[in-house]
């Protein structure tokens, strides 16, 4: 019996080795490998990704979500709520900044019931299918079942009722003003809503337009809790109920699409759809999304870590979105946010550069440039329209965060080969927003003045979170000096921007070996604690910004007192304790309770500020530990479940992170040519690059054990540096990695292989 029991035993622990061995070999379908739930269980006070599932095709100018959270909440869909509210056509960024120009769309059997929380039904997960192209759900009161496929300006829905005479589908505009009009005589309701949280003109307005195909058995208008016989309505909260008449699992359809423009636009814009059915709308969604993930094909991996990369390539292919529309003439126009006319041209919004120049933008630059040249010509569009360049647009300026990284973004594609944008109004744009405060403290540079006449913004002046804004805006001032150069501008002009980017440098404290912020006189803050969050810094503290030198990290070395001084510090980082003084906020904020929890001492990896900082181990010529850390850091950070990120995911910028260090490279400063090398996660991953060539990276022995680089070859020849040329990659590339369970503690290590500084310019 014994025998018997260790010989099952055995069995079994084979079995499951093997099971846990189990990788994929290729990937066809790969949105089918796609969560859109990832990051949607979170709530106020603890993010896990803060984001929905957007049911949206990529860069799509209307996005779909289950609304289970109320009118006007920010967190519209989350993962432990048990009802459903409606279907809402949103374009939120981020719960942060809430949406603007939403309505929703809900069906509903038995009691008309039309306001949101009456109207709301139990759901349950099981019951939920949530892919990028299509989303379903059973709703339990209603005994509906609701289906979702979206086109980048329209979306078909269809419900699936019981028998009834009661079945209805309520259309709520929302509040702030809005308006509906009924035409039984085409199945059709068009409306508008004007419902924002800011960055609008006066005269904005989403136009929609309904098209069902079945008559309408009755009809209502409603206002606020007000039901109405009439066929038209404007007023602060409107909405429209449609009623039919249905057999067992008879299926009523619906197109649905919307304008920024005009109701004609609207109608222009469903036009989209055309005469195709749901499963046909479907395939094509299917489609799009495959087109653009299979750009990035990746091998070798579990099938947990092939879910948590795609899922993160689709977060990646979301935003900044498109703003524009196709007029009658098939020419591209857009409402400007800015000023609140209809223009010609491109444009994108719903993006932060705070968060997203890091990666989000220099992966667009490498694998779907010609979508950043769109940006890029919206960018131009919005210094025309508005007079400066957004650091923040949802859809207009919106006043948050710091930095002027708008120049990172605009300098980097140019750099990096994107053409056909308006580099003189761009440049022009840069210029500004570089020497002037604008008519936001988020707009231009806060505290320009003093940066301007001191090297720094002052901790004593009344202009919060005033060591960041020095430290990004020296880091923004190196990328107009690159940019400059590059447009061959005069050599006074190139050379005061390469002054400025060392202005870091003011702020460093050589008895702390930290940043720290500094008063009018030239004296240090004080008291300093370098674990206070917020202050001098925003949302981190120190031992966070302190690494915000990416494009001088041999100046930060120089500083820190040599290479064995800067590991170090980097070390500690990980082996402090995490604690916090929260005391700048009064509470503790979300970003501070994601590092304590995360078991990685004061890495912060759940918001951006620190996410570059642990490839600068390849400055200072101790490459492993970068290998290591990012690994661990993509182990223990990422999954593709519903709690699968570390903090906000912020429009792109923390999936980018991954997707990049899957590669095996990221780019610490956007605006040189350079990627900083990781290691790569998978055996193999080919990049189909836009211009017709592949960048394949071969990395057979990679395991979760073999982490560490042991040799390199760049086209067949040996490479020791700790770097990859973008430009070298873009004439196609295969690199191929010898990878092992133990440190190479030679290769990388000598002076000739690290990565751009400043400071090491000739």
């Amino acid at each position: 019996m014994k025998k018997t029991v260790i010989t099952l035993l055995s069995s079994f622990i084979c079995t499951a080795t093997l099971a846990q061995a189990v990788l994929v070999d290729k990937v066809t379908d790969p949105v089918e490998w796609v969560n859109p739930l990832v990051g949607t269980d979170s709530k106020h006070s603890l993010s896990n990704g803060n984001t929905y599932p957007a049911i949206a095709l990529p860069w799509g100018m209307n996005f779909w979500m289950p609304q289970t959270g109320k009118m006007g909440d920010g967190w519209g869909y989350m993962y432990s709520a048990d009802k459903i509210r409606g279907f809402k056509q949103t374009h939120q960024p981020s719960p942060w900044m809430n949406d603007y120009g939403q309505f929703a769309i809900m069906p509903v059997t038995g009691r008309l019931r039309f306001d949101q929380d009456s109207r709301a039904s139990w759901f349950s997960h099981k019951a939920e299918v949530a892919k990028p192209y299509y989303y379903s759900v059973y709703l339990a009161d209603h005994n509906v079942t609701t289906e979702i496929t979206p086109t980048e300006r329209a979306a078909s829905f269809r419900f699936t009722f019981p028998k009834t005479d009661s079945a209805y589908v309520v259309i709520d505009a929302f509040d702030k003003g809005s308006y509906v009009k009924i035409i039984p005589a085409e199945n059709k309701i068009i409306g508008y809503t004007t419902k924002n949280s800011g960055g609008v003109p006066e005269n904005f307005k989403n136009y929609f337009v309904i098209v069902f195909d079945k008559p309408f058995a009755n009809t209502h208008t409603w206002s606020d809790t007000l039901l109405s016989s009439k066929q038209e309505l404007q007023a602060n909260h409107v909405g429209a109920v449609v009623g039919f008449k249905t057999k067992k699992g008879e299926q009523v359809n619906a197109r649905v699409a919307s304008s920024f423009i005009s109701p004609e636009q609207a109608e222009r814009n469903l036009q989209e759809i055309g005469s195709d059915d749901f499963e046909s709308i479907k395939a094509k969604g299917k489609q799009a999304w495959n087109k653009q993930l299979s750009r990035v094909a990746v091998e070798g991996g579990t099938p947990e870590q092939m879910r948590t990369f795609y899922s993160n390539l689709y977060r990646t292919l979301l935003f900044p979105r498109k703003f524009y529309e196709i007029d009658a003439n098939g020419k591209v126009v857009h409402y400007s946010p800015y000023n609140g006319k209809v223009l010609p041209g491109f444009m994108y919004t719903d993006t932060g550069f705070w968060d997203t120049f890091r990666a989000l933008f220099p992966f667009l630059n490498l694998m779907y440039p010609s979508v950043n040249a769109e940006i890029q010509e919206g960018l131009a569009n919005t210094f025309k329209e508005g007079g400066w360049l957004p650091e923040w647009a949802s859809p207009g300026y919106r006043n948050v965060m710091v930095g002027n990284n708008s120049a990172s973004v605009v300098a980097d594609a140019y750099l990096k080969g994107i053409r056909g944008q308006d580099m003189k109004a761009l440049y022009e744009a840069v210029l500004k927003g570089a020497n002037n405060a604008g008519p936001l403290t988020a707009v231009g540079r806060a505290g320009a003045d003093y940066y301007t006449k001191l090297g720094y913004v002052p901790y004593d002046v009344k202009i919060n979170e005033n060591a960041a804004r020095t430290l990004e805006y020296a880091y923004d001032d190196f990328a107009i000096y690159q940019l400059a150069k590059a447009l061959k501008r005069p050599k006074k002009e190139i050379n005061l921007y390469a002054k400025r980017a060392l202005n870091y440098r003011h702020l460093y404290d050589s008895a702390t070996g930290l940043m720290r912020g500094k008063n009018q006189d030239g004296t240090f803050q004080a008291p300093f604690n370098p674990f206070k969050w917020g202050d001098a810094f925003t949302e981190g503290n120190s031992w966070h910004y302190s690494w915000s030198v990416f494009h001088d990290v041999q100046g930060l070395i120089d500083l820190m007192g040599g290479k064995e001084n800067f590991t170090a510090k980097l070390d500690s980082v990980f082996t402090l304790p995490p604690v916090y003084d929260e005391s700048y906020y009064g509470a503790v904020i979300h970003e501070i309770r994601e590092m304590q929890i995360a078991n990685m001492g004061q890495y912060a990896h759940g918001n951006q500020p620190i996410q570059h900082m642990i490839y600068l181990y390849n400055y200072a010529g101790e490459p492993w530990k970068a290998q290591y850390w990012v690994r661990e850091t993509m182990n223990r950070m990422y999954t593709p479940a519903p709690d699968g990120y570390c903090g906000d995911e912020d429009n792109g910028q923390t999936s980018a992170w991954y997707v990049f260090s899957a590669l095996g490279f990221y780019p610490v400063t956007p605006a040189t040519d350079q990627y900083v090398l990781g290691a790569p996660l998978f055996k193999k991953a080919t990049l189909q690059l836009e211009n017709g060539k592949q960048l394949v990276i071969n990395a057979p022995q990679n395991s979760d054990g073999n982490r560490y680089i042991q040799s390199m070859r760049l086209n067949g020849k040996t490479y020791d540096k700790n770097w990859l040329s973008h430009s070298e990659l873009m004439k196609g590339a295969s690199i191929d990695v010898e990878m092992s369970p133990t440190p190479n503690k030679e290769r990388g290590t000598q002076e000739g292989a690290f990565p751009y500084s400043l400071s090491n310019e000739k």
